[in-house]
C-alpha cells in the first residue's frame, strides 16, 4: 500500500493543515517509508507468539517493606512553632458554619 500526494492532501485537509509542494513531497515520502516498514513487519511469522499486554514486562519494582524504628515524638516536635505534649498545633482551617 502506498500513498500519493492526493492522499496526503486529503489527510491534511481532515486535520486542517496546509502544506506547500515541497512539504507534500517530503510527507508523502515519509509516509511511504513508514508503510514500507510496516509491510516488512507483516512478513514476520508470529504464529507462536503470545500477544503482549505491555511492551515491557515488569516485575514488582517496589522495595521490600522493612519495619524500622520511627522518629521519637519529642525529636519530631522539637522544632515546632506551636505544639502540645504530643501534637503539632496549627490554626483552625475548618469553618463549622457551612
Amino acid at each position: 500500500m502506498a500513498v500519493n500526494k492526493k492522499d496526503v492532501e486529503y489527510i491534511a485537509s481532515l486535520a486542517k493543515l496546509k502544506f506547500d509542494e515541497n512539504e507534500l513531497s517530503s510527507i508523502t515520502e515519509d509516509l511511504n517509508n513508514i508503510l514500507g516498514y510496516v509491510e516488512k513487519l507483516n512478513e514476520l511469522n508470529t504464529d507462536n507468539i503470545e500477544p503482549l499486554y505491555y511492551p515491557i514486562e515488569y516485575e514488582n519494582v517496589l522495595r521490600e517493606d522493612i519495619e524500622i524504628e520511627s522518629l521519637p515524638t519529642e525529636k519530631g516536635l522539637e522544632n515546632a512553632v506551636d505544639r502540645t505534649d504530643e501534637h503539632f498545633r496549627v490554626p483552625k482551617v475548618i469553618n463549622k458554619e457551612i
